[in-house]
């Protein structure tokens, strides 16, 4: 495959994204050029972008081969629908609630969160919303997973503790950034479904653990990073206890309908910093711990 970029700047990052996503061993040749309406040509078909304000507005007349013969008018429509809401998400939802890092960026725009949604909400993929998940439990809006991950300063090495899989987007989102995920989920249905998803997108450094994670999983401690995805009541020391030092733990902490996002670190061995950050409120945490329940 020859692939030669022609022009630089925003054009050719959404066109490159694109292609690299859907298409990376059927597109023959693309080049794009000065013009003012950029020219497309892929296998020789020629088609025009228009980008604003860095999205993609508009992908037009492109043929391209899909498993040796051309994508349909309606696939390929379908297909730059997602990446224009995946580009939309990012810049309206997630950038506006100052989540920043360009590396939590570029983590949230590689991993496609459609496939992590249930085939009912697939059309919600992209929306500021929870979506249900069954038993109960939902996926977080994508404002709320990205900020997470940026306040817990995830670094390459980081071994990080999830606890409350879910679909496993937030678990692949956090294995973008670290070495290793130990994710714990306590329905063995989402358990099972999120180890058969992260193997078929080929993540191979998230481990999904079927227990009960309200007192962490201490078998694998101690963490550089702990996420907890549901509310809880009050903070068990039990999981505190399992942070390395140096290490950051986040929870959303409080009963409806006022919670904090607290961010905790554990400065020294036994001593703990906790810090607020935002409120917000979210679904609880199963079997979380409530006043008086501690586990030690």
């Amino acid at each position: 495959m020859e692939t030669t970029f022609g022009m630089g700047g925003e054009a050719e990052s959404v066109c490159d994204i694109f292609l690299r996503r859907h298409c990376p061993d059927q597109v023959q040749r693309v080049c794009l050029t000065a013009d003012a309406d950029p020219c497309v040509c892929v296998g020789g078909y020629p088609t025009s972008i228009t980008v604003a304000n860095g999205i993609l507005v508009s992908f037009r007349r492109v043929v391209l081969l899909c498993h040796n013969r051309p994508l349909t008018g309606i696939e390929l429509e379908s297909r730059m629908d997602i990446e224009l809401a995946r580009a939309n998400m990012i810049e309206s939802q997630i950038r506006t609630w100052d989540v920043l890092d360009q590396r939590v960026l570029d983590a949230v725009g590689a991993i496609r969160r459609e496939d992590f949604v249930p085939p009912a909400y697939r059309d919600l993929a992209f929306a500021d919303l929870d979506i249900p998940l069954g038993h109960g439990q939902v996926m977080l809006p994508p404002k709320l997973e990205a900020r997470f991950v940026q306040e817990l300063a995830i670094a390459p090495g980081d071994r990080v503790l999830e606890i409350g899989t879910g679909s496993g987007f937030q678990a692949a989102l956090l294995g973008r950034l670290c070495s290793q995920v130990v994710s714990v989920e306590i329905i063995p249905e989402f358990a099972e479904a999120a180890r058969a998803r992260l193997a078929r997108l080929s993540v191979t450094n998230v481990t999904v653990e079927a227990g009960d994670g309200a007192d962490g999983w201490a078998k694998n401690a101690p963490y550089d990073a702990i996420l907890l995805t549901g509310s809880v009541p009050v903070l068990p020391e039990s999981i505190q206890r399992q942070l390395a030092v140096g290490g950051r733990l986040l929870a959303v902490v409080g009963s409806a309908p006022i919670m904090t996002a607290q961010l905790v670190t554990c400065v020294a061995a036994g001593v703990y910093r906790t810090e607020g950050l935002f409120e917000t409120s979210i679904a609880p945490l199963q079997h979380a711990r409530g006043p008086g329940r501690f586990v030690f």
